[in-house]
């Protein structure tokens, strides 16, 4: 009688197209089989920072990963989004920006994929600006592909980036069709939209965050090179739609990032939508205090606006 009504209970969640996913959270996934333009360094070797049995921190990556986390009950053709921490292009903020934020977005009902990439570095790859881009482009192809596998929309795949990670995301969403790689999937790197967390878009010196800067493009770079990665230029009608948010009293990566790249989306006719807190500094990640605290809530509402929740 017991194994009849389980039986029962499976057959209707099965036919009402709810999925219970069993041990699916934080499943790893490695990005490559063989990593683009790839040097090989012994000497380099990636550190974590570990508190209380959980990665804090990720610096000197050799082997990217997206770790994914579902949600205890799934839909069918549900929107999926892919993290990208930030941390200066010189190391990642796993939990603040990676692992807490893919649980904010499974209490949504939102399946989330953390990437681990490869920060810039001549050590590890042959050319260090484009490095990074391969995997956020991996990384899009990678859940598209394997998208019908996991009860995801292919056409409602997002990509999230907080500062440094955001200038990625941004990248990924304005280079999306750079040809940086020999892919072996054969659909789209074009995330469906973007939602973009006090992020670096400029590498112009008077808006861009130096470190990230320097770390990407190296310490004297050509103006070629500083207009090709400032990514407000590189805004086109297909860009994806986008969420962006910023502090105005952000010092750091100052709300000139995303106020530029929002006014360039409007006027190549983009959805877009810019929050300007008030108060919130930089680096607050899923929000602490002032007006900054809020954000995810707006972000959860334009989702919904715009059909992703």
């Amino acid at each position: 009688m017991k194994n009849s009504k389980t039986l029962y209970l499976l057959t209707v969640l099965l036919f009402s197209g709810m999925v219970f996913h069993i041990n699916a959270q934080n499943q790893v996934i490695l990005l490559w089989n063989k990593i683009p333009d790839e040097i090989k360094s012994a000497d380099y070797k990636e550190k974590e920072v570990i508190t209380d049995g959980k990665v804090q921190s990720a610096s000197l990556v050799t082997i990217p990963t997206l770790t994914a986390f579902f949600p205890a009950v799934t839909k069918p053709n549900q929107t999926a989004v892919i993290i990208l921490p930030g941390g200066g292009y010189q190391h990642l903020a796993i939990d603040k920006e990676g692992t807490k934020v893919a649980q904010w977005f499974n209490s949504l009902g939102i399946p989330a994929f953390v990437l681990k990439y490869r920060l810039p570095s001549d050590l590890i790859m042959k050319n260090k600006n484009v490095g990074p881009l391969q995997d956020a482009q991996e990384a899009v192809r990678y859940v598209r592909q394997n998208a019908a596998k996991w009860n995801i929309d292919p056409n409602k795949i997002g990509i999230l980036g907080f500062s440094a990670g955001g200038h990625l995301a941004s990248t990924a969403s304005t280079h999306y069709d750079d040809k940086v790689y020999e892919s072996a999937y054969k659909v789209s790197a074009r995330p469906d939209f973007s939602l973009l967390i006090y992020p670096v878009i400029s590498m112009e010196n008077e808006t861009t965050h130096k470190g990230s800067q320097t770390n990407l493009l190296g310490n004297n770079p050509s103006q070629d090179l500083i207009n090709s990665f400032s990514n407000e230029k590189k805004v086109t009608a297909q860009t994806p739609p986008a969420f962006l948010i910023h502090a105005t009293d952000d010092t750091v990566v100052i709300p000139e990032n995303s106020i530029n790249y929002y006014l360039a989306l409007k006027k190549n006719g983009v959805t877009a939508e810019l929050h300007l807190y008030e108060k919130g500094g930089h680096g607050f990640g899923l929000g602490v205090k002032d007006t900054s605290k809020f954000w995810t809530r707006d972000c959860e509402e334009w989702l919904k606006a715009n059909g992703y929740n």
